[in-house]
């Protein structure tokens, strides 16, 4: 992510600033909001089971144009079948991942999984997936054939240089961008959204997301904004993504088998993994949650007859994954043969040792190339509608193209951000620090990360309101990601649902280059929905 002082901004839903008594008013009314409709987490720094804190937001919701909303919420059912289509590709997965497991652990350890499984037949063949598409705007942008550049060999600097040099000459007035699949949204006319990531595992925030949108219409309707409200898109995140692993059970289709939640140790977002344990049982009261580590899974679990999951002989139909996604939640070997030992259990997993594979950035950069994509969907159009959305993407495998986009990278780390095979945040590298870690690596060391290019968001101005932080809160200039939010379930040949279900979106500092929520860099946001040709909707 990367702004400067020519980034357009997007104008807010109303007019800042606020009057300082009726900001103090309305921002303490919405932090008290947040904590009785559980839109809160637990601190970090001060914890306590027994406390909690609202969740850092965002006081009104952030404008994002509605054509790339609606853009990306219809391409998610094809972005859930194009990675349930590369989970089940075991040729691909395998190629795709040869020199990163060389030098990548963790990745190693999660295929040693997938290749112990495979060797045995998967004992489950259906796979419940729960993902979260996080896209961008850009906003350097000029026109859709721009937006859809991608690689994984050498860029074209003489062509790109071109592109951008016609780009200047033709620019026109901009138009409002759209947040989070995870999309940011693009300012200037023509532009599409881009995608940051696809999130196979512990895909969260859906349940305090869902409550993002009446607390920040109560926020409105206190303003005095009420014809604003219906510029809000309903958000059906939480109740979408339980039916998925309802759905899951219905497969499974044993009464008394229960759905399993994998935790961490200590759960600081643990409002929006209890709200789906909570609709679960309050709509569906004859399914039961449980909630283990992958420590307890090792003490307490073990297979049936049958190869069924059983934890103290309770049986588990689905496994839905809240950790297991980086090496910390595994801190001895029982916890990697607790891992195993569910992946060989009928239970169906959220997501399968393949899905969770599939999910890795290197196979994300592997699927920007076109040719690529044409192995895993079908369709003509769908292919060209998906590729619109990949950055740039690239290797820096041990060959000619790795080496030249090292060398690029290395001259121009400014464009670029560096990515490990990790989830949760924190893990990226930013622009002119490039180098100094690439130098660090072996060539051998490079291949288990990739490079991307750094995407250019519009900014919006706002209040973001965080617990212990200033009162009132000031004017902050802000970027955005939108999570579109999908469900799907099948085996190799056959999908048996597959629907998106919902969205979020997460806005931070725009000096900040990573946005986390949990981890404390971002805040929790909803899309104002623009039109192009809204006067209102820009600077």
């Amino acid at each position: 992510m990367s702004v400067d002082d020519n980034t357009p901004v997007l104008r807010g839903c109303i007019k800042l600033p606020l009057p300082e008594d009726e900001l103090l008013e309305v921002t303490a009314k919405a932090k008290d909001y947040a904590i009785m409709h559980g839109a809160a987490m637990r601190s970090k720094t001060n914890f306590s089971p027994d406390s909690l804190n609202f969740a850092p937001f965002v006081l009104v919701p952030s404008s994002f144009p509605r054509k790339e909303f609606e853009k990306a919420i219809a391409l998610q059912p094809i972005i859930n079948r194009l990675m349930h289509n590369v989970a089940h590709d075991e040729e691909f997965i395998t190629t795709t991942l040869a020199e990163t497991i060389k030098v990548d652990e963790f990745t190693a350890n999660l295929f040693n999984i997938y290749r112990k499984a495979l060797a045995h037949g998967f004992t489950q063949p259906i796979s419940l997936g729960m993902l979260r598409s996080d896209l961008m705007l850009e906003s350097r942008c000029r026109d859709m054939s721009m937006c859809s550049s991608s690689s994984s060999g050498g860029k074209d600097n003489d062509a790109k240089e071109k592109q951008e040099a016609k780009a200047k000459k033709t620019t026109k007035a901009y138009s409002v961008g759209l947040l989070r699949s995870d999309y940011l949204a693009h300012v200037y006319e023509g532009c599409a959204i881009k995608q940051v990531e696809i999130n196979t595992i512990a895909s969260s925030f859906g349940g305090i997301a869902t409550h993002l949108v009446p607390m920040q219409k109560f926020v409105l309707q206190e303003l005095g904004h009420s014809d604003k409200l219906q510029h809000m898109p309903k958000n059906e995140a939480l109740s979408g993504l339980c039916d998925g692993m309802v759905k899951a059970w219905d497969i499974y289709a044993k009464p008394q088998s229960v759905i399993l939640f994998i935790i961490e140790d200590v759960s600081y977002n643990i409002c929006d993994q209890r709200f789906h344990e909570f609709y679960i049982r309050e709509t569906y009261p004859h399914i039961k949650v449980l909630r283990r580590t992958l420590t307890d899974v090792h003490r307490e679990g073990k297979l049936g007859q049958h190869k069924e999951l059983l934890l103290n002989n309770t049986e588990v139909a689905v496994i839905y994954f809240r950790a297991g996604y980086e090496p910390g939640h595994y801190p001895s070997q029982g916890e990697w043969d607790a891992r195993y030992l569910m992946e060989t259990s009928l239970a169906i997993k959220c997501p399968s040792i393949h899905y969770h594979l599939a999910g890795t950035k290197k196979v994300q950069q592997a699927l920007a190339q076109p040719a690529v994509l044409e192995r895993f969907i079908n369709d003509p159009e769908e292919i060209k509608a998906v590729g619109k959305i990949f950055t740039g993407l690239y290797s820096l495998d041990d060959n000619e193209a790795g080496n030249a986009n090292y060398e690029m990278a290395l001259q121009t780390p400014q464009n670029f951000v560096l990515k490990p095979q990790r989830e949760g945040g924190g893990n990226n590298v930013y622009g002119l620090d490039i180098p100094d870690a690439l130098k660090r690596m072996s060539r051998v060391e490079r291949s288990a990360w990739i490079l991307m290019d750094l995407i250019h968001p519009p900014l919006s101005q706002g209040y973001m309101v965080r617990p212990g932080g200033k009162m009132p809160p000031e004017i902050v200039d802000m970027v955005s990601e939108l999570g579109i939010f999908g469900v799907v379930i099948g085996d190799a040949d056959h999908i048996v649902h597959n629907y998106q279900a919902g969205h979020m979106l997460r806005t931070k500092l725009s000096t900040a280059n990573e946005g986390g929520v949990a981890a404390g860099l971002g805040a929790l946001d909803s899309p104002y929905l623009i039109d192009s040709d809204d006067e209102d909707g820009y600077f």
